[in-house]
């Protein structure tokens, strides 16, 4: 029962959209604007910098918040159990499609970098470099993350991920490149949108 509820914890967590709140906070709808997406690519594009800074940080810590709340329900002290990855992957689903915002949401990238942070902060030490060249090499976001996100399973196993902690990995992964199936239908055709510098 507890890690039930720890789980719909983190799902409600992952459920608050930053980019949302930070829209309303410029009086606009997110979704209205730009791509439509609720995500930090979006405000960056339509918002400017620091709100997107906002975004991605606020977004990032939900999977902090979300991996931890699964750490304390297992009630064993460690980063890498599956509970604490299926936690984060509540989180993302969360993220992706949050129940306050009826189910609108945005990719997870920033979402699952922060379960990252919490269970193998090496990893996501490697991947946040890797996406910021990426991103500063292609000018392509989502590029970028789908560059991290192949690199994220071997980089994991390397970190000592293993049995049910990386299913759920494996997990939040496939539903992040779900939500960028779009991204990847432009990327095909060659106009998909690039980043400000």
């Amino acid at each position: 029962m507890t890690i039930a509820i720890a789980l719909v914890g983190a799902y409600v967590v992952g459920s608050i959209d930053f980019a949302v709140i930070v829209g309303r906070m410029h009086g606009v709808d997110i979704h209205e604007i730009g791509s439509g997406n609720p995500g930090t690519s979006n405000v960056l594009r339509t918002l400017g910098r620091l709100p997107a800074a906002m975004v991605l940080l606020g977004d990032t810590f939900k999977g902090v918040i979300g991996a931890a709340i699964g750490l304390m329900a297992s009630g064993v002290p460690d980063l890498q159990g599956q509970w604490v990855f299926a936690a984060g992957f509540a989180a993302v689903v969360g993220h992706c499609y949050p129940v306050f915002h009826k189910f609108r949401g945005g990719k997870g990238v920033a979402t699952g970098f922060g379960v990252l942070i919490f269970t193998v902060p090496l990893v996501a030490l490697i991947e946040g470099v890797v996406w910021a060249v990426s991103a500063r090499l292609t000018k392509v976001a989502s590029i970028s993350s789908l560059i991290v996100i192949v690199l994220a399973i071997p980089l994991a196993i390397w970190q000592g991920v293993e049995g049910l902690s990386l299913m759920w990995m494996v997990l939040t992964i496939v539903l992040i490149v779900w939500r960028h199936r779009v991204n990847i239908g432009r990327m095909v055709k060659g106009n998909e949108e690039k980043v400000p510098t």
